[in-house]
């Protein structure tokens, strides 16, 4: 593929181009890319116009810049998390039709929990994570249980910290950080109260693969109150039940 004076390929700059979007900030100006990219102006526009004529990009009517439908289409069909939502998705609904607030699935990409389905409800309590989104591993129930059971050298990265805060209820200590872990594990699942928002508690268990290793995390978010323990049984039968539909007995 070309590269660059620097010795950069244009496909490496093509990428950066794409990274530079957020769930947050799903639309910017070809400025914005090029300042988040690291590329001069002229150079983003010009990729930016290469990645449109082929769907993957696509400009709003103010000329603002979007991710293409074509990048979407591409994307779902070559995950190989697909077949974990399409396992998943049946034990989501049950669950959320329970809980009546948020369910969701979700997996590890590096530090980062990324979720990848979330049933919510109209007047269900605040959440912060959605479809695609990420949080710090730390944070989150679905990341804490993911964290717990993954590999050593993960969590020994991720208690060297720095372990950024939410909410004063935020776990930001490494031996705090150890210990959940250390609970978590004796005791299959995690509840997290207040420590995205001070209205929210998230409780999550680990979903298992064919092998018996933990592949995903299913969690609800629900009101921060005496109430949110009560989730733990019927994450524990969805966990067994997506488990059983991806070819084990599944559970902790």
């Amino acid at each position: 593929m070309p590269r660059t004076a620097t010795g950069e390929s244009s496909l490496s700059r093509a990428v950066r181009v794409l990274e530079a979007f957020t769930s947050d900030e799903p639309e910017l100006s070809v400025t914005e890319v090029a300042r988040r990219a690291g590329l001069h102006v002229a150079t983003a526009s010009r990729i930016v116009g290469q990645l449109a004529g082929h769907g993957l990009l696509e400009r709003a009517p103010d000329r603002r810049v979007r991710i293409g439908v074509r990048m979407w289409e591409l994307a779902s069909r070559a995950s190989p998390t697909r077949s974990l939502r399409d396992a998943a998705m049946p034990y989501l609904e049950d669950l959320h039709a329970v809980v009546g607030h948020h369910a969701q699935l979700a997996v590890r990409d590096g530090d980062d929990v990324l979720f990848l389905e979330r049933l919510s409800a109209r007047d269900a309590v605040v959440n912060f994570s959605r479809i695609a989104g990420r949080l710090p591993v730390h944070l989150s129930s679905s990341g804490v249980v993911l964290l717990a059971y993954g590999p050593p050298d993960l969590q020994e990265r991720v208690l060297a910290g720095p372990l950024e805060r939410y909410t004063a209820a935020t776990v930001t200590s490494p031996a705090r950080l150890r210990a959940l872990l250390e609970q978590v594990r004796r005791q299959g699942w995690a509840l997290l109260a207040g420590h995205v928002h001070a209205d929210a508690a998230g409780v999550a268990v680990p979903v298992r693969n064919g092998l018996g290793e933990v592949v995903a995390a299913l969690s609800v978010i629900v009101p921060n109150d005496d109430r949110a323990p009560s989730a733990v049984p019927v994450l524990l039968a969805a966990a067994r039940g997506i488990g059983r539909a991806l070819g084990v007995g599944g559970g902790p």
